[in-house]
C-alpha cells in the first residue's frame, strides 16, 4: 500500500472516531469528566508520525535545508490566537496587554491516559518540567530569558510537550500576534520584526497555515490574510478558524461561505471560553451556541466547534506529512551524498612524518608549477577567470606603462623652454680655449639633472612589479596549501621573505644603473649618429628662423609648434651652440631611456625565474627545516578552518544519517498500515 493511501486510510479512521454524529461532541475514551473540552480520541497509527516529525525538529534537521511539515498559527493581535491554543491544549497560556507570545511557541500535544498531565518547556537546551497550574508562569519565565524582560521577541524557539488524556495528537507552532503600532517597551520596527518571522515559517510548501481571524472583523483587511496570500494565493494551505463567533453572529454564515478571501482549506468557527470557565463549560456552551443560536446553527456543522477544529488539524497534519516525506527522504538523501562528498574530498589528516613530508613536497611541486604557468609560460587555465592571474599580460602592461610614464615625464619633453637651459649651462661651463669646442661638462650636468629627475620613477615600478609578485605568490601558495595550516603558515612567511629579499636587490640594480647613467655617457648604438646628423640638419635653418623673427617653427625629430621667440636676442654662434647640445642630449636620452627599460625588463625575467626555479623552494625549504617551525611533526595540526569544517561536515552527516533513518522507518511502518 503506498504512502499516501495509507494516510488516507489513516484519516478515515479518525474522522469516524473523532466526533458523535449526534450532537457533535468529543467522544470521552475512559468516561473521565476532568478530560480537556477537544477531541477526546487516541489514535495510535498517528502518534508515531508525529514522534518521528518531532525527532526531525529535535535533530535541527531545517538547519541542513531539510524543512518540516508543520501547522504554523498566524493572526492579528487580540484575534483570540490564544484562546485557540488553549481550547486545544486543554492549559492556561500567558494573556495581558500587548503581545502575549513574543517567541515561536511551538506546542506539541500528545493523547495519553495518564493520570495527572505532563508538561515540560524545551528551550536552548534546558528542559524545565512544570503543571497546568504554573505552565503559564513557566513559559513568560522562558520568555523572558529568550527575548529579554521588555516587549521585544525573538526568533528563539521555546517547546512546550503536553501529555494529557483528550488531547489531539498535533505538533502547531504559534506566532506572535501582527501588530503595526508599537507600545511602550517596543521596538519602533516590531512590526517588520514580527512580518519577517511570520514570513520565514509560512513560507515553506512543507507548512499549515491556520490563520486566526475575528469574527468582529472584516476579513478582507485582516493583515494575517494578506500574509498567508502572499505566499498561498491559492489558499490550498490555509485553514481559517473564527474567533469570538458568539461576540458577532450576524453575517458570519455568508462571511465562511462566501469566501471572499480565498482559504482554500475552508473555515472552523468556534467560541472562546469566557474568564474563569472551565474548558468542560466552554465546550459544552460551545455546543448550545451552534446548536441553537438563530444564525450560527444556519452554519454546516462540519465548519463549527472546537472538536472539528481539532479533527481537521490532525488530519491535515497527516496528510502533509504523507505528502512531504517521500521528497523530504530525497533531500535528506541528496543532502547527505553532498557532505559526504565533500567530507571525503577534504585531505586526509596527516598521520605520520611520511605523510607530511609528501604533504610538503606535493605542496611545493604544485606551486612552483603553478608560478612558471603564469609568470613564465604564460599559461593561465588555472585561473581563467581571474585576470590579474594571467601574468605575463599584466607585467607587459606594467612595463609598457613604466615606458610611456619615461617618455612622457618632463625630463622627456624637448620643446619645454627650447634651448634655455643648454644657453645658461653653455653659459656657466665656459672655459679658456678655442671657441668651437663643446664643452663636456655642460653635457654631463644636463644629463644629470634629467637622470636625477626621473630617478624616482623605475624605484616605484620595481615596488609596485614585486607588490604585484607577492601578491601572485601569496595566492598561488594559499591555494595549494590551504588544507594544512601550519605548512600554509610556513610557505606564505618563506614567499614574504624571499619576495622582500629580490625585492631590495631589484632596487639595488636599479640604483646602480641610474648611477651608472648619471655619471657617464657611453653607447656604441649607431643609431645615436644617424638620429644626431638628421637633427643638425635643420641647424641654419632654425638660426635664420629666430633672426627673421618667427614664433614657432616645425623641426624634424621634434615635430611642429617648437616656440623659438623667446631666443631672438642671442647670437648664431650661442644658437647653433645650444642646438648642437641639445641634439646630443635628444640622441642620447632616447638610447638612456631604452637602456633602463630593457635592463630593467631583462632583470626582472631574470629574477622570476630564480624566484620560480630555484628561491622560493630553497627558503621554504629552510624555513621548513628551521627549529623556529617546529618540526614535521607541527604539519600533523589541521588548521581551524579545515578542523571546523571538517567537524561540521562530521556533524551534518551525523544529523542527516538520523533523519534517514526516521524518515525511512516511518514510511515502512505507514506502508504496512
Amino acid at each position: 500500500m503506498g504512502i499516501y493511501s495509507a494516510i488516507c486510510r489513516i484519516n478515515e479512521k479518525l474522522t469516524s472516531l473523532s466526533v458523535d454524529p449526534d450532537d457533535h461532541q468529543p467522544q470521552i475514551s475512559n468516561g473521565d469528566n476532568n478530560v480537556p473540552p477537544i477531541v477526546s480520541f487516541y489514535n495510535e497509527e498517528i502518534r508515531p508520525i508525529l514522534d518521528a516529525v518531532e525527532n526531525l525538529r529535535r535533530l535541527n534537521i531545517t538547519k541542513e535545508g531539510i524543512q518540516i511539515p508543520s501547522i504554523v498559527v498566524v493572526g492579528d493581535q487580540s484575534s483570540g490566537k490564544s484562546s485557540v491554543m488553549e481550547s486545544l491544549a486543554g492549559i492556561s497560556l500567558p494573556r495581558g496587554q500587548g503581545i502575549c507570545t513574543r517567541v515561536p511557541l511551538i506546542m506539541r500535544l500528545q493523547n495519553h491516559p495518564v493520570a495527572e498531565p505532563e508538561l515540560l518547556l524545551e528551550y536552548i537546551e534546558k528542559v524545565v518540567s512544570t503543571d497546568e497550574e504554573h505552565v503559564a508562569d513557566a513559559i513568560n519565565t522562558a520568555t523572558e530569558e529568550l527575548a529579554g524582560k521588555s516587549k521585544g521577541i525573538s526568533n528563539t524557539p521555546l517547546t512546550l510537550f503536553v501529555k494529557k488524556n483528550g488531547v489531539p495528537d498535533l505538533t502547531m507552532v504559534d506566532l506572535p500576534g501582527i501588530t503595526r503600532v508599537p507600545i511602550r517597551g517596543q521596538p519602533e520596527d516590531i512590526y517588520d520584526q514580527i512580518k519577517e518571522m511570520i514570513m520565514d515559517y509560512i513560507k515553506p510548501e512543507e507548512t499549515i497555515i491556520l490563520n486566526v481571524l475575528s469574527a468582529t472583523q472584516d476579513f478582507t483587511t485582516c493583515e494575517s490574510i494578506r500574509m498567508s496570500q502572499s505566499v498561498d494565493r491559492t489558499g490550498l494551505r490555509t485553514l481559517a478558524v473564527v474567533t469570538k463567533a458568539d461576540k458577532s453572529p450576524e453575517g458570519l454564515h455568508e462571511k465562511v461561505t462566501a469566501d471572499d478571501v480565498n482559504i482554500g482549506l475552508g473555515y472552523v468557527c468556534v467560541r472562546n471560553r469566557i474568564n474563569d470557565e472551565s474548558y468542560e463549560d466552554a465546550r459544552k456552551e460551545e455546543a448550545v451556541l451552534f446548536q441553537n443560536h438563530p444564525l450560527l446553527s444556519k452554519i454546516d456543522k462540519s465548519m463549527v466547534g472546537t472538536p472539528v477544529l481539532a479533527q481537521r488539524l490532525v488530519g491535515l497534519q497527516a496528510l502533509i506529512i504523507s505528502k512531504t516525506l517521500p521528497e523530504m527522504l530525497r533531500k535528506i538523501n541528496d543532502k547527505l551524498n553532498s557532505q559526504l562528498s565533500e567530507l571525503e574530498s577534504l585531505p586526509k589528516n596527516l598521520n605520520s612524518a611520511a605523510d607530511a613530508i609528501a604533504a610538503f613536497m606535493q605542496i611545493i611541486g604544485s606551486v612552483k608549477e603553478s608560478l612558471r604557468k603564469i609568470l613564465v609560460r604564460g599559461e593561465f587555465d588555472e585561473y581563467p577567470e581571474d585576470k590579474n592571474m594571467h601574468c605575463t599580460a599584466r607585467l607587459v602592461k606594467k612595463l609598457n606603462d613604466y615606458s610611456k610614464d619615461l617618455h612622457e615625464c618632463p625630463e622627456s619633453n624637448h620643446k619645454e623652454n627650447f634651448l634655455k637651459d643648454e644657453i645658461m649651462l653653455l653659459e656657466e661651463a665656459k672655459w679658456i680655449g678655442l671657441p668651437n669646442f663643446m664643452p663636456r661638462t655642460a653635457f654631463l650636468v644636463l644629463l644629470q639633472n634629467k637622470v636625477i629627475g626621473i630617478s624616482s620613477r623605475p624605484i616605484q615600478f620595481i615596488n609596485d612589479v614585486w607588490d604585484y609578485l607577492e601578491k601572485v605568490v601569496i595566492q598561488v601558495i594559499n591555494r595549494h596549501s590551504e588544507h594544512y595550516y601550519q605548512l600554509q603558515r610556513c610557505t606564505c612567511r618563506s614567499g614574504e621573505n624571499v619576495i622582500a629579499r629580490m625585492r631590495e636587490h631589484s632596487k639595488k640594480q636599479v640604483k646602480e644603473a641610474i648611477e651608472m647613467e648619471k655619471w657617464t655617457d657611453y653607447t656604441c648604438n649607431p643609431e645615436y649618429m644617424t638620429e644626431y646628423n638628421n637633427l643638425m640638419a635643420n641647424q641654419s635653418t632654425l638660426v635664420e628662423y629666430v633672426h627673421d623673427g618667427y614664433g614657432a617653427v616645425n623641426i624634424n625629430g621634434l615635430g611642429d609648434g617648437v616656440q623659438i621667440g623667446h631666443l631672438r636676442e642671442y647670437n648664431a654662434q650661442v644658437l647653433n651652440q645650444a642646438y648642437d647640445l641639445k641634439m646630443r642630449m635628444i640622441c642620447y636620452w632616447r638610447i638612456v631611456l631604452r637602456r633602463l627599460i630593457d635592463t630593467t625588463a631583462l632583470r626582472l625575467l631574470f629574477s622570476i625565474n630564480n624566484l620560480v626555479n630555484m628561491e622560493l623552494e630553497k627558503e621554504i625549504t629552510s624555513c621548513f627545516t628551521s627549529p623556529s617551525f617546529g618540526g614535521i611533526e607541527s604539519l600533523l595540526e589541521e588548521s581551524p578552518s579545515m578542523a571546523g569544517k571538517r567537524a561540521m561536515l562530521s556533524r551534518s552527516v551525523e544529523v542527516l544519517r538520523e533523519s534517514k533513518e526516521v524518515v525511512s522507518n516511518i514510511m515502512d511502518r505507514i506502508s504496512s498500515y
